[in-house]
């Protein structure tokens, strides 16, 4: 049968609780990410919370019925939230353009795929179920300015990055995806 990509409703995410896990710990306790494996279960509770959000949206590549990869969206609220990283892309990118690129548009939080089935097209395609709803076209992601290959691949499906990276090489990009509006004028340009 292969591998199928479908969206799932609100909480019904959360029916996969185990599989996400087993993919986000795959995905994230190795390099450049090297969280800890505690890292999925924290992921876990939050995303028990993130399914309650305005726009929640997921998507799971099931193959024979086990995640082996998904993704995870939502509305970024019209005031600009203040923890994990939202602060350092504030920064960068000022108060105008935040609020004028990320207020009130999609937001990909998490895109995580088993190592194993990388490379077959499963990414773009839980990439697009999760952006789908987005029919202004504005969304956007960030990831880790040291995470060459996800760079390379937001790159490759024509998402633009409009931050730079800190000095050292590190912090956050930020993408605006491929029919985002802010695209087209004020744009930093790719890095």
């Amino acid at each position: 049968m292969g591998t199928e990509v479908r969206r799932v409703p609100d909480g019904g995410v959360l029916a996969h609780r185990e599989g996400i896990r087993r993919v986000y710990a795959r995905t994230f306790t190795a390099p450049p990410w090297a969280e800890d494996e505690q890292a999925a279960d924290r992921f876990l509770e939050r995303l028990a919370q993130d399914a309650e959000r305005p726009g929640f949206t997921a998507a799971l590549a099931l193959d024979a019925g086990e995640p082996v990869g998904f993704a995870t969206a939502w509305r970024t609220p019209e005031t600009f939230p203040g923890g994990r990283c939202y602060p350092q892309v504030g920064a960068a990118l000022g108060p105008r353009r935040t609020a004028q690129w990320l207020c009130g548009a999609l937001e990909v939080d998490e895109l995580a795929l088993e190592p194993a089935a990388r490379g077959g097209g499963l990414g773009a395609a839980l990439l697009a179920a999760v952006t789908e709803p987005a029919a202004d076209g504005r969304c956007w992601l960030l990831t880790s300015a040291r995470a060459g290959s996800a760079l390379a691949f937001y790159r490759r499906l024509g998402w633009v990055q409009v931050t730079h990276p800190a000095p050292e090489g590190g912090g956050a990009a930020v993408f605006l995806g491929p029919r985002h509006p802010g695209r087209d004028g004020g744009v930093v340009g790719e890095v």
